[in-house]
């Protein structure tokens, strides 16, 4: 048995582990983490955290121990170096959420003997974690532009407290090709995607939170956003989705997404009682608003969600904000081998991987 590669959580939370399930896999080396979420209120596995285990174990047929509730340390072996496809299906307690497992699961398109359908129920637009407009609008199109040949669709939405949403993800054999993010180029427009549960479609919530953000965005851009009322106005909004869906608890989300010459910046805000809808909206738009005072051409959710892919492709990707989320998926690539170049420049660090990365061969 080849030794484990030892890993410390203490300073990182369940981006680290999902990530580093997926690289064992693709290097075909088991892992040791010790100290999971070690430095959080609640260290140890959550049930998504849990799930997400289960389900790596699962695909790559892996030998795991420490598979528990709580748990703060597992080992990871994985007993294959590819994944077969077909259609799984698993379920997160609670609101645990789908998008961050689909996270855990996308770099294993480079693995893929055959197509893979992964259906999940859990919660859909949850704290701490991109809501599930996010994971279709702006991380899979941002993943689709690197080569991943992937879809995801949403059957029923899921919010905190109570979970029960469910999606599937839809995912091919694929090669990762050179990523190329590091200038944003001209604005194109805005998209506006507002979702309700039905518990709350008497109080107007998805049409008050969309509201909020233009108000917000129309006083502070550039771009000149436009009146709903005229169709034939010149706007910079490209498309207002309003959407009202069942779901076991009240709820409500919105993501603004703004499209430019060479990718996708998105931003979102979700509804809790006692916050107005219109202030919901405003948040989403405020968080537009400072990603727009630097360059970066991706927002900083996807700044980390994309390194992996760096390391698994190589080219280049331009970070305006050095996260603990950035620091910790870096250090963790660079433990399995994957070398960074990096260039300090007045719009921020530009981080460069040789194409020809070990990580995934």
């Amino acid at each position: 048995m080849t030794s484990p590669i030892e890993l410390d959580g203490t300073e990182a939370g369940g981006q680290f582990v999902r990530t580093a399930l997926g690289l064992s896999v693709l290097e075909e080396v088991p892992i040791r983490v010790e100290n999971i979420r070690g430095n959080r209120p609640t260290p140890g596995l959550g049930h998504q955290h849990l799930t997400t285990l289960e389900t790596m174990a699962d695909l790559a047929d892996a030998c795991v121990s420490g598979a528990a509730l709580g748990s703060e340390m597992i080992t990871f072996e994985p007993g294959r170096s590819t994944i077969p496809g077909g259609h799984t299906e698993v379920e997160i307690p609670t609101a645990g959420s789908i998008a961050l497992l689909f996270d855990a699961v996308l770099p294993l398109a480079v693995a893929l003997e055959s197509p893979l359908s992964l259906t999940v129920t859990g919660g859909t637009d949850v704290k701490w974690a991109p809501p599930i407009d996010y994971f279709r609008a702006v991380k899979l199109p941002l993943c689709r532009r690197i080569g991943l040949s992937t879809a995801c669709e949403v059957h029923r939405r899921g919010f905190y407290p109570d979970g029960g949403g469910r999606a599937t993800l839809q995912l091919a054999p694929s090669t990762i090709e050179p990523l190329e993010f590091v200038d944003r180029g001209a604005i194109e427009g805005i998209r506006l995607y507002s979702t309700t549960a039905t518990s709350l479609a008497d109080r107007d919530v998805a049409r008050r939170q969309l509201e909020g953000a233009i108000e917000r965005l129309d006083s502070t851009l550039d771009v000149e956003v436009g009146p709903e009322s005229d169709p034939t106005a010149e706007s910079a909004i490209l498309e207002r989705r309003l959407t009202t869906a069942v779901s076991s608890s009240p709820g409500s989300a919105i993501l603004i997404r703004l499209d430019h010459e060479t990718g996708f910046i998105g931003t979102t805000a979700l509804g809790e009682r006692g916050r107005p809808a219109e202030r919901v909206g405003k948040a989403a738009a405020d968080e537009l608003c400072t990603a727009l005072e630097g360059t970066a051409p991706v927002d900083r959710h996807a700044t980390d969600q994309l390194l992996v892919f760096l390391g698994l492709g190589g080219g280049q990707l331009r970070v305006s904000e050095r996260t603990d989320h950035v620091r910790t998926s870096r250090n963790l690539l660079e433990t399995f081998g994957v070398e960074f170049e990096s260039t300090t420049e007045t719009e921020g660090t530009v981080l460069a991987v040789e194409s020809a990365s070990t990580v995934g061969v």
